[in-house]
């Protein structure tokens, strides 16, 4: 399992101690309108163990794929969760992102997309990677856009229809890389 260092955040692997904090944070309110319903027994009233299980589906992705989603963390502190997620549905992976409303509006998500971006493409060698989104959440079409990615199209997924897909192949990634850099 491979862990990140950021400017300002550090990327790892979350850990089953890691449940409560990432609950607080995965159905927080105005996290949970942005999100797929999870897997787990949250429909149950329990998000301390669909947050177990989460963490449990994540560590499964590390060991079969080499990457899943990280912890995000600023000063130690879980703020987030974000990076590669292979989606058996569209046969691609995905750059995602979900942050605690606390530090939406700072860039990290920026910060995060990138960084696994660059995890996908320098590293693992995958050929495109792609985010979704509902069509009103234009915070995270930003962030796509920041990152590097551009639309391609609607989808439907998970029970949501009309979902709008941004994606950037390996090569385009890369070359923006180097025209962008200093």
């Amino acid at each position: 399992m491979t862990i990140l260092m950021t400017e300002r955040l550090t990327l790892r692997p979350l850990l089953p101690d890691d449940a409560l904090a990432y609950a607080e944070m995965r159905y927080h309110p105005e996290v949970v309108k942005w999100l797929p319903a999870a897997p787990g027994n949250f429909q149950a009233g329990d998000p301390v163990e669909a947050a177990h299980g989460t963490i449990e589906r994540f560590a499964r992705a590390w060991d079969e794929r080499r990457y899943a989603p990280w912890g995000v963390f600023r000063d130690g502190r879980l703020i987030g969760h974000g990076g590669l997620n292979h989606v058996p549905e569209f046969g691609e992976t995905e750059v995602l992102w979900a942050l605690h409303p606390d530090a939406w509006g700072k860039g990290y998500a920026t910060e995060v997309a990138r960084a696994a971006l660059a995890h996908g493409f320098e590293t693992l060698g995958l050929g495109l990677i792609f985010a979704i989104t509902l069509p009103d959440n234009l915070a995270s079409q930003a962030v796509m856009k920041r990152a590097g990615l551009g639309y391609r199209k609607r989808v439907d997924y998970k029970g949501f229809s009309d979902i709008v897909w941004f994606d950037v192949s390996r090569l385009d990634f890369s070359r923006s890389r180097f025209t962008n850099a200093p």
